[in-house]
């Protein structure tokens, strides 16, 4: 009778499905400009994320989101990080987007012990003032100088340069590193000219820089003033070897589809769909068939910031000093390449990411320099305009 009981029991127990493990959740806060001037910019980090949290969950692990909305505003950033580190309580932060937020929250990171996962603020600043608590994935703002003075000089022979740039956290800090940067590879700057941002008119600043007759002009910007600076240099007839665009704005949707003035600017990025870094160009499929766009930098960025903050913080169960512990000694490599957060000439906890050169042809970026990731041959100098 009782071996009948036993069977019985096998039996039922095998006739039941079984019970897959419970998934993992974990409690990411977002600060982003989903509105606001960089929103455009915004929703590419938007957009990436949101990708990350479909593939964290075939992974089995549940990623509970808290967006804020900073409105590209640095007080509003912090105020959202005070929301996120006390009353949300949770075990990370992925974002802000901009510098001058992301150097604000920073701060506050560090206050509260909150483990912060930049994924795409350039300003060197915020990995070089020590903190334990802050990361950052893409490469700083010395690297998008260095890349595109690189990728000038080994096309051409420049002699000198002239700066134009809007006087943001973002455009002084990486110009700061340009003039640095020239100056050991023996280029001359003949202007320098920091601006405010949205401004109505360029063209008294673009028609100074042309009678000084640059090799190169190197511009820091925003989606609508990268647009408006190479439709009004086009209007005045300013005419270098190169136009060289700072990353941001020079590198978006928006910006390639002005075929008549974008066409033939280098711009320097964190990431393009044609490297081949573990399922990038996946990533650029899958993108633009979700969102009917290209990805820019800003989508990539984002998506493996998440990736690794939440995984991170799924395998430390949500202990935000064990998140942060784990961060530190990791390693990945995925859409964005070898990813580990160290220390070197003055950085802390500071990804040595590869940046990448890439030209507008046909509207199109094609990826330049280096040589080892370049799919296309650059087109040098820049064409008279038509």
């Amino acid at each position: 009778m009782i071996k009948k009981l036993v069977s019985c029991a096998l039996a039922a127990a095998l006739a039941l499905p079984s019970l897959a493990p419970a998934a993992t959740t974990v409690k990411i806060g977002v600060i982003n400009s989903m509105t606001g001037p960089e929103a455009p910019i915004g929703e590419n980090l938007t957009n990436g994320i949101k990708l990350a949290q479909e593939d964290l969950k075939k992974k089995g692990i549940t990623a509970d989101l808290i967006w804020e909305d900073d409105t590209g505003k640095p007080q509003i950033a912090m105020s959202a990080m005070e929301k996120l580190a006390t009353r949300d309580n949770v075990t990370g932060v992925v974002g802000p987007y901009t510098s001058a937020c992301s150097n604000a929250v920073a701060k506050l990171a560090e206050k509260y012990k909150v483990p912060q996962l930049i994924p795409a603020a350039a300003k060197e600043e915020i990995t070089r003032q020590g903190f334990k608590w802050v990361y950052r994935l893409n490469a700083p703002a010395d690297q998008y100088a260095s890349s595109l003075i690189d990728a000038a000089t080994s096309l051409g022979k420049p002699k000198t340069i002239a700066f134009i740039y809007e006087n943001t956290d973002f455009g002084t800090s990486t110009v700061k590193t340009a003039k640095e940067y020239v100056a050991k590879k023996g280029l001359r700057v003949v202007a320098d000219e920091p601006y405010s941002k949205g401004s109505p008119d360029y063209r008294s600043t673009l028609t100074k820089i042309k009678a000084l007759n640059p090799d190169l002009v190197f511009m820091v910007s925003y989606v609508a003033d990268a647009i408006l600076l190479m439709r009004q240099a086009r209007e005045i007839g300013l005419q270098p070897q190169a136009f060289l665009g700072g990353g941001a704005g020079f590198t978006t949707v928006q910006f390639a589809k002005e075929r008549e003035i974008s066409n033939y600017v280098l711009s320097c990025t964190q990431w393009t769909d044609d490297v081949n870094w573990p399922g990038a160009k996946e990533f650029g499929k899958r993108y633009k068939a979700k969102f009917g766009k290209e990805p820019t930098y800003h989508a990539a960025c984002a998506y493996e910031a998440m990736m690794i903050m939440a995984e991170t913080a799924a395998k430390a169960k949500g202990d935000r000093e064990k998140t942060r512990a784990d961060l530190k000694s990791g390693k990945w490599n995925g859409i964005m390449g070898e990813v580990k957060f160290t220390e070197y000439d003055g950085f802390t906890n500071q990804n040595r990411h590869q940046m990448l050169v890439q030209q507008l042809q046909g509207g199109k970026y094609e990826t330049v320099f280096p040589k080892q990731f370049a799919t296309r041959k650059a087109v040098y100098p820049f064409p008279r305009w038509r």
